[in-house]
Parts: structure tokens; C-alpha cells; sequence
């Protein structure tokens, strides 16, 4: 499968399936031949997991640079780490950086990448669920102790090579993590999509089948908003669903000690309540995505460990917000999403809703 990403500074393809590592290889056998120097970029936990894989299927020389697991790579001193590294290595404008792991690999290396040199070519090769939106699409990004995200660059890389072999090992905390961006994609584009994961009794049921099937469509709602809205300046904001007070919900909680995922789902439930009130959005229908995610094992607890004052001071910092205004993606209906201006006090009611699920009180 190949699902090409069209944007007005660059074009490439993201290709999907099983085993594809050697034929991305085959297929670049002279371009990469050309590179004085190839990188992978990885952490800890997918190169004990997939070392072996990657050196019989990866046929080229390649350095090796890792990082740590998860959000803890996506640090200014690993940035700093891994540029000096390229630069111990002697690498040059004509080497070549890959990103092998999940989102957190995939924003760190994006953006070295951007700006190693002034800007140097790389390729996404993911291996989560999770990254299945975020190696599409050219965010680059490291985070700062005052929000998620915050330091980056838009930086499309040359091909992206999704490689299913790579999602056998994913641990349930991963599969419900990235299941959150596809139920977010789901929810901003399809509405006979959603009613799918009503029929999902747990995690551990779905079908491998399905589940590339929904990868794919989610690919395809990427790179479709991408190619209409590059650098986020209008149909990319769509993206961003769940994503003001679930960046909160992850910088209060601490990088890494919730998922992203997790995080964007919880977010999801208060985007949700502001539909029902500023657009179509059938009443009641929060509460139905809130029950449903709670029988799939997305925890809710950490909304009552963060206080409100705290997830409302890193709201005000997300880079969504314009002159103190919180700019939420929202839906007019299920598959129709548009961006409002929400006012805090108003965040604060969904918020005090949303505290009161958790507890088990739904009068």
C-alpha cells in the first residue's frame, strides 16, 4: 500500500505493510549508496526489541545514535547529544538521518534533522500505532518544562516505510495509545467510522486485520489535511482535537508518565462536551465516547490528580492559544470539525463535568 502526501515544499509517499524494511533498501539502493553517511536514530527499547531485524533487513552501513525511551528523548540535552554526535561522525549535508521508534524518536530526529547544517534529508521508519499520525505531516518538535512541543519546525521527510513487523511487539499500553489518534481521526472525519469502536468489548479483541485497516485510513485523514493546510495556518488546526487540554493533562501529569495517547483521549471528552454545546453534536453523545474508552482501559484518574488552576496555566501557554484566547478544535457533527474560541470559564465547566464522570457521578 502506498498513500501519497502532497504539500506545496515537498512531496513523498508513505508506504505500508509487512516486511518492507529490505525493499525501501532495494528501492533507494542508489541514492543511499550516494549518502556519505547513514543515522539511525532510536531508543533503548525498540533496538533491544528489533536490532536483529534491522541489520539483516537494512542492507546499507548505518551509524547507530540512542536516545531515551519515550518523551524523555525529545529533551534540548538529547537534541544537543545527538547533533554533536553528527558532528564527532563528520557527517555532512549529504548524510542521512532515519527515525526508528515511536513519535518521541520520530519529533527529535525531525528536527535535528531540520536543523543539522541548516537542514539535512530524513526518513520515518515508525514503530507504533501512536506514530502513525505522527510520522506524517512534518511536525518537528522537542518539549520544554513550560509545554509540549514548544521548540520545532515543519520539516517533511523523504519517505515514510511503516513497517507492521515492527507493531507485533507493541505492549496493550501502546496499542491504547495509538488507538486514541485513530479514534480521533475517526471522529474528525468519518461517523460510520466511530460507530466501529462501539463494538470493541477490549483492547486485546481487535483484529490485527482491523486494525491496519483503520491505520490506513488514518494515514489517508493525515495526509489529506496536511496537503490542504501545511503549517497549520487553517484545516490542519483539525489535528489538534483533544489536544489543548490533553497537552495540559501531559504536561502537568510529567512527559512520559502518561502517553500521549492517553492523554489526547482524555482531552477528547471536554472537546467533546463543547461540541454538544457550540455545534450539532448529539447530547450525550461525550458521555457514550467517555464510557466507551473507560471499557477499553484509558484511565481517567489522572484528571483528578492535576488541579484545574494548573492545566489552565499550560493551556494558556499551548501554542493553539492567540492572545490569551483558546482556540479549541471542535465538531459541528461527528466528521465535521471547525475551530472556536473558548472562553477558560467555559473549559472550567467541562472540566468540573468531566471530574464528576470520574468519580462515578453522572446525575
Amino acid at each position: 500500500m502506498i498513500i501519497p502526501v502532497r504539500t506545496k515544499d515537498a512531496s513523498y509517499k508513505v508506504y505500508l505493510g509487512e516486511n518492507i524494511l529490505s525493499e525501501f533498501c532495494i528501492r533507494h539502493t542508489e541514492a543511499l549508496a550516494k549518502a556519505d553517511k547513514l543515522v539511525i536514530i532510536t531508543d533503548e527499547h525498540v533496538w533491544a526489541l528489533h536490532e536483529e531485524y534491522v541489520r539483516e533487513h537494512f542492507t546499507h552501513p548505518f551509524k547507530l545514535y540512542i536516545v531515551p525511551n519515550g518523551e524523555a528523548c525529545k529533551t534540548f540535552e538529547s537534541y544537543f547529544d545527538v547533533q554533536t554526535f553528527l558532528l564527532n561522525e563528520n557527517c555532512s549535508r549529504n548524510s542521512c538521518l532515519f527515525a526508528l521508534g515511536g513519535g518521541a524518536v520520530g519529533d527529535l530526529t525531525g528536527f535535528v534533522a531540520a536543523t543539522f547544517m541548516r537542514g539535512i534529508p530524513f526518513y520515518q521508519i515508525p514503530t507504533t500505532i501512536l506514530a502513525h499520525d505522527s510520522a506524517v505531516g512534518g511536525k518537528t518538535a522537542i518539549n520544554h518544562p513550560n509545554g509540549k512541543n514548544m521548540i520545532g519546525a515543519f520539516y517533511q521527510p523523504k519517505e515514510v516505510i511503516y513497517d507492521f513487523h515492527f507493531l507485533a511487539t507493541l505492549p496493550i499500553v501502546e496499542v491504547r495509545s495509538g488507538l486514541a489518534e485513530v479514534i480521533k481521526h475517526a471522529l474528525i472525519s468519518d461517523s460510520q467510522w466511530v460507530n466501529e469502536f462501539f463494538t470493541i468489548s477490549q483492547i486485546e479483541s481487535i483484529k490485527k486485520e482491523e486494525l491496519l485497516h483503520w491505520l490506513e485510513k488514518g494515514i489517508h485523514v493525515k495526509a489529506h489535511i496536511v496537503e490542504l493546510d501545511e503549517k497549520e495556518q487553517s484545516y490542519r488546526k483539525y489535528l489538534n482535537f483533544g489536544h489543548t487540554y490533553g497537552h495540559a493533562i501531559e504536561a502537568t501529569v510529567g512527559y512520559g508518565k502518561i502517553t500521549h495517547g492517553e492523554a489526547v483521549m482524555i482531552g477528547m471528552i471536554p472537546a467533546l462536551m463543547l461540541s454538544e454545546i457550540h455545534g450539532k453534536v448529539e447530547k450525550g453523545f461525550a458521555k457514550n465516547i467517555f464510557f466507551l474508552v473507560n471499557r477499553l482501559g484509558y484511565d481517567f484518574q489522572y484528571v483528578l490528580d492535576c488541579s484545574f488552576e494548573r492545566l489552565a496555566s499550560f493551556m494558556l501557554k499551548d501554542k493553539k492559544t492567540t492572545n490569551g484566547e483558546l482556540h479549541f478544535a471542535l465538531l459541528e457533527e461527528v466528521g465535521a470539525p471547525f475551530v472556536k474560541v473558548i472562553s477558560m470559564d467555559e473549559v472550567k465547566k467541562c472540566d468540573e463535568q468531566l471530574r464528576k464522570w470520574v468519580k462515578g457521578e453522572f446525575n
